[in-house]
């Protein structure tokens, strides 16, 4: 008669059992531990900002036109004009070709082509942007000067992968027999894209691209080279320099005044403030989205 073995022994760990579980708890343990130091970090910046900003912050802060450097008086209302001028520029000529990209790549790309374009827009996401404004210098600044259509347009080169990598993630959740149902009533496949795949995938591009927007006009390194630094005032003609706030705050701290500085701050609680609201916001539309359509 065999004997019986025992259950508390069978559980047991021993041997690479043992040694496979401690691996798991230690990599498990230190993934825990990135993820608490990078909001650790998040949130002495978020502390900081706020602590040195919030004193800046009045109506006329966002009104005014810009400081005098020698740390007297202005605010930052041209760069807050400037800067959704030049977002807007950007997103016009991002929004529809990162769409019109990811619409390639779901519906009409073969595999090779699929490959090379997947490949060429994460060569774009990870592009320094710094490369971003000296291509542009070199395409228009160094030719026309500088001007709120050139700040725009390197803009746009930073938004499109964005745009068009979540657009393309949204477009592939449009359920698979919403596009045989209208295959299946005649439409053209043109009209089937506009009719049915955009629509239903609209929550996930508007999506992509608030968030998009949202990192663009954080930028700074390619209006280095594409805007002026000082003498700006209020303007609208996208022809000419506008201001921004990312270079806004860049000459509030070289100036090296006192007041200048605290008003660098004011300007960084400011982006920090709209950047933040921008992605929660549009995370959060995202979801409830989702949830209308059982997704």
């Amino acid at each position: 008669m065999s004997a019986i073995p025992d259950p508390k022994h069978a559980l047991t760990a021993s041997g690479n059992l043992r040694r496979r579980q401690l691996v798991s708890r230690a990599f498990e343990t230190a993934t825990v531990l990135a993820a608490a130091l990078a909001v650790a970090v998040l949130l002495i910046l978020i502390y900081y900002v706020v602590k040195h900003g919030v004193s800046a912050i009045s109506l006329s802060f966002f009104t005014s036109d810009l400081p005098a450097y020698d740390g007297v008086g202005g605010g930052i209302g041209p760069a807050l004009v400037g800067t959704i001028e030049m977002a807007l520029i950007a997103t016009i000529i991002a929004l529809p070709t990162g769409v019109l990209t990811a619409l390639y790549l779901s519906q009409f790309a073969g595999p090779r082509g699929d490959r090379i374009l997947r490949l060429m827009l994460d060569l774009m996401a990870g592009l320094p942007t710094i490369i971003v404004g000296v291509f542009v210098a070199g395409l228009i600044t160094n030719r026309f000067g500088p001007s709120g259509l050139a700040g725009g347009l390197a803009l746009s080169i930073v938004e499109v992968p964005l745009i068009a990598r979540a657009s393309l993630e949204a477009i592939s959740r449009v359920p698979q027999i919403l596009v045989e149902a209208s295959d299946a009533l005649g439409m053209a496949r043109w009209r089937g894209i506009v009719g049915v795949v955009l629509p239903t995938a609209s929550s996930g591009i508007v999506t992509a691209t608030i968030l998009a927007v949202a990192r663009a006009s954080g930028e700074t390194a390619p209006l280095l080279f594409t805007s002026e630094l000082y003498g700006q005032s209020f303007s609208v003609d996208p022809r000419h320099s506008l201001a921004s706030v990312p270079l806004e705050i860049f000459q509030l701290l070289e100036s090296g005044y006192s007041a200048s500085v605290s008003k660098a701050w004011g300007a960084a609680f400011t982006l920090m403030v709209v950047i933040l609201a921008a992605n929660i916001g549009a995370r959060v539309w995202l979801r409830r989205s989702e949830r209308k359509r059982g997704l």
